[in-house]
């Protein structure tokens, strides 16, 4: 273990980190060997410090100095390459100059997730990584206690997600609600009332949410374009909106999250 230096792109020890831009080949893919990648040192940095079983890296030497304070006494291999050798295992040229690999632990339960303090949100159909790793660099920042995700989305562990979160998925307690819409009696049964998100009229603007709903709240967002389900509004315990101009019915999703987790944060 520690560090190894790579001088041949296609040393198989370093094939979990191989054809990153090939979709089929990707060992972050749903349905494939369930691997987690952080890119760059700061995703990295988390990654080392959260509970995901981190078990090899591959970067530039640069990089890894700059990470030596995370790394002493890890008993992982270190892969050290350079920058032309590591594009050539990844499949391009990667800025950031480090990645790391790192096994998916059980997923957590309901009650672990909402076991912290502040909101949690809860998500159906939101299918875009992007969106969905913005949603949670908002969560982490602005206080909320988790991430419950519906029928619907992506994965939160894809290397974009990851990215995109800027780790922050990888520190905010996750799980699923597999029985939808059931799943949300489940939080009610827990203290939280259920409030939807979406611009229909009569629905209460988001700053009047705490009269209604003064204990914990689960905020539950759709996916951009359609939003919610019928299904999923009409078991929710409050319809809510953000108050918008005519002629401005929607925002993005991780958008609107975020406007959201700041004015309950401000409230409480």
């Amino acid at each position: 273990m520690g560090v190894i230096h790579i001088d041949d792109s296609g040393d198989p020890r370093v094939d979990d980190f191989r054809d990153l831009s090939t979709a089929d080949r990707r060992p972050d893919r749903p349905g494939g060997r369930g691997l987690v990648i952080a890119e760059g040192t700061v995703v990295v940095s988390r990654l080392l410090a959260s509970r995901y079983p981190v078990h090899a890296l591959l970067g530039v030497e640069r990089r890894f100095a700059e990470l030596a304070d995370e790394l002493a006494g890890r008993d992982v291999p270190q892969y050290v390459a350079s920058a032309e050798t590591m594009a050539d295992v990844v499949g391009f040229h990667l800025n950031r100059g480090i990645l790391a690999v790192a096994d998916r632990p059980a997923p957590l339960a309901v009650a672990e997730v909402v076991a912290g303090t502040g909101p949690v949100a809860v998500l159906e159909g939101v299918g875009d990584h992007e969106n969905l790793g913005a949603l949670f660099r908002n969560a982490a920042a602005l206080g909320v206690g988790g991430v419950l995700l519906g029928p619907g989305c992506s994965d939160p562990l894809y290397r974009r997600s990851v990215r995109v979160s800027m780790g922050h998925v990888l520190r905010v307690p996750f799980g699923y609600l597999t029985d939808w819409p059931g799943g949300l009696d489940d939080l009610r049964a827990r203290g939280f009332s259920v409030a939807a998100f979406t611009p229909r009229p009569g629905s209460v603007p988001l700053r009047e949410l705490r009269q209604v709903a003064p204990g914990r709240v689960a905020l539950l967002f759709g996916a951009e374009g359609p939003g919610l389900t019928e299904t999923a509004l009409a078991a929710a315990d409050h319809a809510v909106r953000i108050p918008m101009p005519a002629g401005v019915d929607s925002l993005n999703i991780a958008t609107a999250a975020a406007i959201a987790f700041y004015e309950l944060a401000q409230a409480d």
